[in-house]
């Protein structure tokens, strides 16, 4: 064996279909298309979700619920995060900053610190939101929950 007599394994390639190449091609003509409509014409595309003229899937599902439009999204953290990142990085200022670039929040976050786990160091904490329970746990440690 050599490069000369390399070939792919049968069957691992396929003969490309050239369409519109003349009758010698075999697909010449239509271009396998077929005849006439729209499907056929150059440029042809079909709306997103069309069904042919049947209801389409989205107006045939029910709706229901409600969607707040003034519902402001937070990222939330929890305490043993926080605890975490004091640990790693010996720090005892946690700002937004801090937070996003430790990669854990977008700059345009909003950040809610939650109450899950233990925190044991003393930290000031400055961020848009707390729960109660977490205000509760970072302040009896001594530390600040400062609020943006």
């Amino acid at each position: 064996m050599d490069l000369s007599n390399l070939k792919p394994a049968k069957g691992s390639t396929k003969k490309v279909k050239r369409i519109g190449r003349g009758q010698g091609s075999g697909h010449g003509g239509t271009s396998t298309r077929g005849h006439k409509g729209a499907k056929s014409r150059s440029g042809y595309s079909k709306k997103l979700g069309y069904e042919g003229g049947q209801m389409s899937l989205v107006r045939r599902v029910p709706k229901f619920g409600f969607k707040n439009f003034n519902r402001v999204e937070y990222k939330g953290i929890n305490l043993d995060f926080l605890q975490q990142l004091s640990e790693k990085n010996g720090i005892t200022v946690i700002t937004r900053d801090v937070l996003v670039q430790s990669g854990y929040v977008s700059k345009n976050d909003r950040i809610k610190i939650l109450g899950r786990g233990e925190l044991k160091a003393k930290l000031e904490i400055t961020v848009h939101a707390f729960s109660a329970t977490a205000k509760k746990a970072i302040e009896e440690l001594g530390g600040v929950a400062n609020t943006l």
